[in-house]
């Protein structure tokens, strides 16, 4: 899989750019501010309709246009893939204030060949895996941060996770609204039920599935951390599941992929009675994939809790390498590689190690300030850009 051409229109502070994209590693250097972050930040968001910096889409559109009667950003992104090509195309567009909505209503379109789509079509389409400096923030960082994760990485492989994920999300918003409504008018708690009971065969798909990535993830994390620290730690990955579902062999053939297998829907049920209480005593739902955590331990210590800045940097480094690993075998494409400026954060060893680690990738694209960050022969084989105010061009030397 590889991106062949993109194209922004109003997209930060990139006014018009289009770039045909070379089937190998890109290296994209400029000083700060320039627009190399909000290129990976481009095409990751063609990939997974979300931005990985900041929440609401208004703040994509180019603040250039921001006076125009009807602001707007464009992406589109033309991909090639193993199982044909494809186009994909999101446009923003803020508009008009009205009483109701001073700030306006942003609107969102998706295009997918062509054809109006909604998001979740455009989800597996394009599969990138996105290197952050800030990635060690996953290991020690909130919860909510590896939650999300694990969605955004299922997403982009499952297209059955995120339609479970969805249904999961409004059952749970209506399940709050009812338990708030039931602490303030003291009705009767049996109208849960319902509620209860798609709580808990979505919660129940979400949380196996989640714990299956967990494995197979940890499975090639332990040997690439084990690889990174000479074999002096042995990472393990840990996905504490609020439900408490039990552990299966394997999940018994079903004709409904929609529906748990009898064992984890009965468990989730049961978790979710037993908190009913303290549910309606606080207005919220207390259990489910939305409380649930993923833990790295390395050497029985919580790398979370207690690692060093540089044990979590290290792990984080094993899971994204783990993750490329994992998209490729889950989907038969290797995803295309962002890396954002993160040679400045690793010594020279991880650095090596993670370079070495791109030789398997058909397409890379990274950011830095610095050239000097990376071996001569390294810069040789790349493919160099320079940005400098939205504008990119291609060095020659």
């Amino acid at each position: 899989m590889y991106l062949k051409h993109l194209s922004l229109t109003n997209f930060r502070n990139y006014a018009r750019l289009e770039r045909d994209f070379p089937e190998r590693t890109v290296l994209v250097q400029g000083q700060n501010a320039q627009g190399k972050t909000n290129l990976l930040e481009a095409i990751y968001y063609l990939a997974t309709t979300r931005s990985p910096i900041i929440a609401s889409d208004r703040h994509l559109i180019s603040w250039g246009v921001a006076a125009e009667p009807l602001p707007y950003a464009r992406l589109v992104g033309d991909v090639e893939r193993s199982s044909g090509a494809a186009h994909l195309e999101v446009t923003l567009v803020r508009e008009p204030a009205r009483p109701e909505n001073p700030a306006g209503r942003l609107a969102r379109h998706i295009r997918l060949n062509g054809v109006e789509r909604r998001a979740i079509d455009l989800l597996g389409q394009l599969n990138v895996v996105l290197f952050l400096p800030q990635d060690s923030d996953l290991i020690a960082g909130a919860p909510a941060l590896r939650r999300r994760y694990l969605d955004v990485t299922l997403c982009q492989v499952d297209p059955a996770y995120c339609r479970h994920l969805q249904r999961y999300n409004r059952v749970l918003e209506q399940r709050n609204h009812l338990l708030r409504r039931l602490r303030e008018r003291h009705d009767d708690p049996a109208q849960l039920t319902y509620w209860d009971e798609q709580l808990a065969r979505w919660g129940a798909l979400i949380s196996r599935r989640r714990q299956r990535a967990v494995s197979d993830l940890e499975a090639a994390a332990t040997l690439i951390h084990g690889e990174l620290t000479g074999g002096s730690e042995r990472l393990a990955l840990q996905y504490e599941a609020s439900l408490a579902l039990p552990q299966l062999e394997a999940d018994p053939a079903t004709p409904e992929p929609d529906q748990p297998p009898p064992a984890l829907y009965e468990a989730a049920l049961s978790a979710i009675a037993r908190t009913r209480q303290r549910d309606l005593a606080s207005g919220v739902t207390t259990v489910g994939p939305h409380r649930d955590e993923l833990r790295f331990v390395a050497n029985g210590v919580d790398l979370g809790l207690l690692g060093s800045r540089g044990q979590q940097r290290t792990a984080a480094l094993a899971l994204k390498l783990a993750e490329v690993r994992f998209m490729a075998g889950q989907t038969g494409d290797m995803p295309i590689l962002l890396l954002d400026d993160v040679m400045s954060e690793l010594d020279r060893a991880r650095g090596q190690y993670l370079l070495a680690a791109l030789a398997g990738a058909r397409q890379v694209v990274i950011t830095t300030t610095d050239i000097e960050v990376f071996p001569r022969e390294f810069v040789r084989q790349t493919v160099r850009w320079q940005v400098r105010e939205g504008t990119i061009s291609e060095e020659r030397s």
